[in-house]
């Protein structure tokens, strides 16, 4: 199957003054962050939340737009067991993507945040891979799989086991661990560094880790 991207605008903190949507990306607006395709004059393909984060007047252009192009327009109810994130990305799933983009996914509140990461191990679980991405980095996970990263990258690597434990290997960064047994009640694994010219490498052999990448 062919790798498809999905491209999620959510309406946490947007770090970044442009978000690249390619021709053939699947790109949804996640409740407010319609706000954000607005600013950054992008057209999503679908719209859907709740809206009880939109402000009114951009909740007046939402219903203009269900008026002449209702499927683009997807209204959840309040009270649901899914986040609108979630449910934007099921949406994504069903339409045949694998790689999903997440921008406006962190700040505020931290729930929110924290929600957003649980979905990362969401879409690994089901055959796909997430980032929520930030103007200086970005979070992803890992589960029994190796993640490289380029050698001209500078700044902060952090991981975290998202399991009750995961075994790891850390190769090309400051600190190296060989099959080292990481905890989710103790942070090991806190603000490694890359190293000029080394390609840096995460394997993950048991469990799930989370990737926390700050870029200098």
């Amino acid at each position: 199957m062919k790798n498809r991207n999905c491209i999620l605008i959510g309406a946490g903190d947007l770090t970044v003054s442009q978000i690249p949507v390619g021709e053939e990306d699947l790109c949804i607006a996640v409740d407010g962050g319609f706000e954000y395709c607005n600013l950054l004059e992008i057209v999503p393909d679908y719209i859907i939340g709740d809206f009880d984060s939109l402000s009114e007047s951009q909740a007046e252009v939402v219903a203009e737009i269900a008026k002449t192009a209702q499927d683009r327009v997807i209204v959840l109810p309040i009270m649901k067991d899914d986040t609108d994130m979630l449910a934007a990305i099921k949406l994504g799933l069903q339409e045949g993507c694998n790689n999903f983009r997440i921008y406006g996914g962190m700040g505020g509140r931290i729930e929110h945040t924290l929600a957003n990461i649980q979905c990362l191990l969401y879409l690994k679980e089901h055959n796909a891979v997430g980032y929520l991405m930030d103007g200086t980095g970005m979070i992803l996970v890992a589960k029994e799989e190796a993640v490289s990263f380029r050698e001209t990258l500078e700044g902060y690597l952090s991981v975290f086991s998202l399991s009750d434990s995961c075994n790891l290997s850390l190769d090309g960064l400051k600190y190296c661990l060989k099959e080292k047994e990481l905890t989710s009640s103790y942070p090991l694994g806190i603000s490694n560094e890359f190293m000029e010219g080394q390609k840096a490498t995460v394997t993950v052999h048991k469990g799930a880790a989370l990737l926390v990448l700050n870029l200098v």
